[in-house]
């Protein structure tokens, strides 16, 4: 008898524990918001929020050397050109 009621204590209180966790990660939030991640399913959009920061980072910085490439062609300024085009190679895809 002393067991089951044991059973039963424990059973209700991981399921309490359970109702008590909050959401995973911030659903309503954009990535660039997000700052607490909870559980595997928090881990895994952490690292999909990661990899997404990391490519719009890329972007951005592509989109900025061709403008400066633009601005430098404009300018007749090739030493300025040569370093965008750098950029723009190692950024861009």
């Amino acid at each position: 008898m002393k067991f089951a009621v044991g059973i039963s204590v424990l059973v209700l209180l991981l399921n309490g524990c359970k109702v008590n966790e909050g959401e995973s990660f911030d659903r309503d939030a954009t990535p660039e918001e997000r700052t607490e991640y909870q559980g595997v399913e928090g881990v895994v959009q952490s690292q999909k929020d990661k990899v997404y920061l990391m490519d719009k980072a890329l972007t951005d910085k592509c989109k900025n050397a061709k403008v400066d490439h633009a601005v430098a062609i404009t300018n007749n300024d090739i030493k300025a050109q040569e370093e965008q085009l750098k950029i723009i190679k190692s950024t861009c895809r």
